[in-house]
């Protein structure tokens, strides 16, 4: 029976630290999606207004798309580096 208290109590702190792992990741995803979405927008509209090819063939669903992908692409980038960072150094102070 003690076995099987240790084994839960391990599960609930492994899972605890898998929760704080994967938040950490939502977050830092999160700041990136907003900074990625600045400094794709502001080239973006910028390029649609000023440069007669932009002008004439980006209606604003294709601006929107452009600055959209580029939010989406940092998001999880930036999230999945966290966790596999936050997870290898929870490894390293286990072992």
């Amino acid at each position: 029976m003690a076995a099987k208290n240790v084994s839960l109590a391990s599960v609930d702190q492994k899972l605890a630290m898998a929760k704080r792992c994967s938040h950490e990741g939502v977050v830092a995803g999160a700041k990136a999606a907003v900074v990625a979405s600045v400094a794709t927008a502001i080239p973006t509209f910028a390029c649609g207004k000023m440069v007669p090819w932009a002008r004439a063939n980006l209606n604003p669903t294709a601006k929107a798309l452009i600055v959209s992908t580029a939010a989406g692409m940092a998001y999880f980038i930036v999230a999945d580096k966290t966790i596999l960072k936050t997870a290898r150094q929870n490894s390293f102070k286990q072992g």
